[in-house]
């Protein structure tokens, strides 16, 4: 059966670290002063959880070996440890690994311990973290999500109470987190204090890293250590699997391979290829995804979270081709969005899937258009709608693969997605849209989870959305600070009697915007 353990017994277990040490089935050297111990500098993640693995991942304030173990219990009783693993200045001191052998459907605490490379005697103080893995059987799900943390200029002002977002969302203590992009905002610098239209002044927390735009290796890195400088995401991140994707905040706004920084004089280094790369490095050495061989920095992946529900990450920056006008005729070079062989995956794993729910977690949305001044001064298109009317450009390839769903008989998709900086409901009517050749389907957008807050957008009636519900800044009005409100994120529960599909849309003050349940089909 799987252990139980309340939120707050498990916070305070986690900083009372004394007590894990002397259970520890670990044998290390004595404990040097406190001062000569290594640190471990910004908490614990986990990530991509099965059945029997999950990533782990920490940061070491130096050279040092990373000490991994877990247990089913949290006096860590019989805990298992795992292999040894170097946390070096080439990966900036962060350790990822994945843990296998887990038993399935439990809670499973996790800690980590890291030894100086230097001196042998010199270890740092456990710290605690908890995760529970993908279910065997049935079993209730419930996970959150939402997207695009500190944006616009909006850091961590700690007199507000810090990024309030992931308080909110570890209140539901959700089966996991799923973060639909732009974790960072490489692009964004954030001033130390900004006057807010009600006289007050928002004060951000600083360093160097988010003084300037992200150029070289380094600054990417702290962009994702600026985000973990903040309580209430460091509490969620320990207690709750972060399953993430990537869009365009994590290189620099609206890139694709034809992004042009010659007019930016923010940036000195002007090639988007090598910051896209020092972007990708920095990504998957601070977040906790699984890698493969096969591509090592791949971000389309399947997440099987039991016999309800299979996640699919979509990776929609990487293989796109240039922002154009987007309004091609007939699919090419230019009309690529998630490229052939991330279409050829995605129509294989949908097929295979025996899971009752296919979540696509998208970092854009389909219908709603979102616009890109190219260099030429023309207006392009940043993500998939390119206006009412039969399907072109980028919209060629979506209605292949909705075809293909309806034709394959895949069915239960939803659609997960962020990036637009405003919450929505969106029901895709084949009877109301020019290309029909589909079943209906749900599209839920939600975030900001603390950034600026804008919209909303305008829907493309190709595919037949229609808008179910919206909230967003009134007309006028865009980049709200998060202590504006209009903050949100969502939140999914799977009932496993019933099959039945509850999607939530909430804002960071815990409100319950609007709900739907979603009867599943079968057969």
């Amino acid at each position: 059966m799987p252990i139980t353990i309340s939120r707050r017994k498990f916070l305070l277990a986690s900083a009372a670290t004394g007590a894990s040490a002397a259970a520890s089935s670990l044998s290390f050297p004595a404990i040097v002063r406190a001062g000569q111990r290594p640190l471990v500098t910004h908490g614990l993640q986990s990530g991509d959880i099965g059945f029997d693995r999950a990533v782990l991942w920490a940061r070491a304030d130096r050279p040092a070996k990373a000490w991994f173990e877990w247990s089913t219990t949290e006096s860590f009783r019989d805990s298992v440890r795992l292999p040894a693993l170097d946390a070096l200045p080439e990966t900036d001191f962060t350790a990822k690994l994945m843990a296998e052998d887990l038993p399935a459907g439990q809670d499973v605490f996790y800690r980590v311990r890291f030894e100086d490379l230097n001196d042998v005697n010199a270890v740092s103080e456990p710290v605690v973290g908890r995760l529970r893995t993908a279910p065997g059987g049935l079993r209730d799900v419930s996970f959150t999500w939402s997207g695009d943390t500190a944006g616009q200029g909006w850091g961590i002002d700690t007199a507000r109470g810090g990024m309030i977002g992931y308080a909110a969302m570890l209140k539901h203590q959700p089966d996991f987190f799923l973060h639909s992009g732009d974790n960072i905002y490489a692009d964004g610098p954030v001033k130390d204090e900004v006057a807010l239209p009600d006289g007050t002044t928002w004060k951000n927390l600083l360093i160097p890293e988010k003084t300037k735009v992200a150029e070289t290796l380094d600054e990417f890195r702290g962009q994702y250590k600026y985000n973990l400088m903040d309580e209430n995401v460091r509490a969620l991140c320990a207690a709750v699997p972060v399953l993430t994707q990537w869009d365009d905040h994590e290189v620099t706004n609206n890139w694709s391979s034809s992004k042009s920084l010659m007019a930016d004089e923010r940036y000195t280094e002007k090639s988007i290829g090598l910051l896209a790369a020092r972007a990708a490095r920095a990504f998957h050495e601070y977040m906790p995804i699984a890698t493969t061989l096969a591509e090592p920095q791949r971000v389309y992946r399947k997440v099987a979270y039991g016999p309800l529900l299979d996640v699919f990450f979509l990776d929609m920056r990487t293989y796109r081709g240039p922002n154009t006008e987007n309004r091609q005729e007939a699919e090419g070079p230019e009309t690529v969005f998630l490229g052939a062989e991330q279409l050829a995956w995605l129509k294989r794993e949908l097929t295979a899937s025996r899971a009752t729910w296919k979540v696509i977690a998208a970092d854009m949305p389909i219908g709603l258009i979102v616009n890109d001044k190219l260099a030429s001064g023309a207006a392009g298109s940043e993500a998939i709608a390119q206006g009412n009317g039969k399907p072109l450009g980028r919209e060629l390839e979506i209605a292949g693969l909705l075809s293909f769903i309806k034709h394959a008989r895949v069915q239960n998709v939803v659609w997960l997605t962020a990036d637009v900086h405003y919450t929505a409901a969106h029901y895709y009517n084949p009877d109301k849209a020019e290309f029909q050749d589909f079943e209906p389907f749900w599209e839920f957008v939600s975030g900001p989870i603390h950034a600026g807050t804008f919209g909303p957008g305008e829907l493309d009636s190709t595919f037949g959305p229609e808008l179910r519900y919206v909230k967003a800044p009134p007309e006028g009005q865009s980049n709200l600070p998060p202590s504006a409100g209009l903050q949100f994120f969502g939140h999914v529960r799977i009932a496993a009697d019933t099959r039945v599909m509850t999607v939530t849309l909430r804002d960071t003050s815990d409100a319950a915007l609007w709900s739907v349940d979603i009867e599943p089909k079968f057969g």
